[in-house]
């Protein structure tokens, strides 16, 4: 089974990810992402609350992890990260169709 911090880390290496809430937020409102990846451990949650709402609206999918540290490691950061925006997805596009499947 795919876990969404392959996908991510799939999609960071061939293909183009946005980091961070702000990149992310932009890349949703502007129709750019494929999939975002929001991190549970989010304190305080306010930060990243808006995130499904707003991919609902846009029809984007988003799946739910449970560690922003593994998150952030996944995207390639030092730092952990509140969620990840997928807008290109390389050779994660049919990983994303899986995960999907099973959400």
């Amino acid at each position: 089974m795919v876990s969404a911090y392959e996908v991510v880390e799939i999609a960071r290496k061939t293909g183009k990810i946005k980091k961070g809430t702000n990149e992310t937020t932009k890349a949703v409102e502007r129709n750019e992402a494929k999939l975002v990846v929001i991190a549970q451990d989010v304190q305080p949650k306010e930060i990243v609350q808006h995130l499904p709402l707003l991919c609902k609206e846009k029809g984007i999918p988003y799946v739910e992890v449970d560690s922003k540290q593994k998150l952030g490691n996944a995207a390639g950061l030092n730092v952990a990260a509140a969620s990840v925006a997928i807008v290109n997805p390389g050779e994660a596009e049919k990983l994303i169709a899986e995960l999907l499947e099973k959400k």
